[in-house]
């Protein structure tokens, strides 16, 4: 398949990047800074814009592809503060691109915790994540914006992300039985989302992922 990533020079877009690229697939990275991007591979082509900003980048990194992953994160500014629009300002850019492009699968890497899925978060970690609440307030707008598109999404909400290995070991469904501080891998979380755009399923539903 053709998969653009946005989010490609994060800790869990590279590992999406990687192993599509291992499963034969051909990969657009889309990336504002150019020496951040993963480094060069027969499969892989590197577009470069602002995602928050640029359209035309969007549009052409998205066009002639079978489908679409975000694994974007919420960027820091120069004092390591968390900037609280960019998921606001980023998926209607993407959006467009893709009802412009006429790509219509898109899964997308979101956070438990955002949105309804707070009520899913155990009680001890739940205390951690209402520190991100402009950042998860953030999040929760541009997804919004996401549901009310027509295109085929999947939200992905891991818990508490790790560096550990790829295993293939996990729980995922629309809800999941959640105790104490539960973790999975970002291998992991790639694993399920490249699984998601090749399995075409969880069409317009949300997918709890967890070890």
């Amino acid at each position: 398949m053709r998969i653009a990533v946005f989010g490609s020079t994060g800790a869990t877009g590279r590992q999406v990047v990687a192993q599509a690229l291992a499963a034969g697939h051909e990969v657009t990275a889309f990336v504002r800074d150019p020496a951040k991007a993963p480094p060069a591979r027969d499969g892989l082509r590197i577009a470069v814009g602002q995602v928050t900003s640029d359209q035309a980048a969007v549009t052409a990194a998205v066009s002639g592809a079978d489908a679409v992953v975000s694994a974007l994160g919420t960027e820091r500014n120069l004092q390591g503060l968390r900037s609280p629009t960019v998921m606001a300002q980023a998926t209607p850019r993407i959006v467009r691109a893709m009802e412009e492009a006429e790509v219509g699968r898109l899964v997308w890497l979101s956070g438990l915790g955002v949105g309804d899925t707070m009520a899913q978060v155990p009680a001890l970690p739940r205390l951690a994540y209402r520190v991100l609440g402009r950042v998860y307030a953030d999040k929760a707008a541009g997804e919004q914006l996401l549901r009310r598109s027509s295109l085929d999404w999947t939200l992905v909400y891991p818990v508490m992300l790790t560096n550990g290995a790829r295993t293939g070991r996990y729980r995922h469904g629309e809800r999941l039985e959640l105790r104490g501080v539960p973790t999975v891998s970002r291998a992991d979380v790639a694993d399920f989302v490249l699984g998601r755009v090749t399995a075409g399923d969880y069409l317009r539903k949300i997918a709890v992922i967890a070890d």
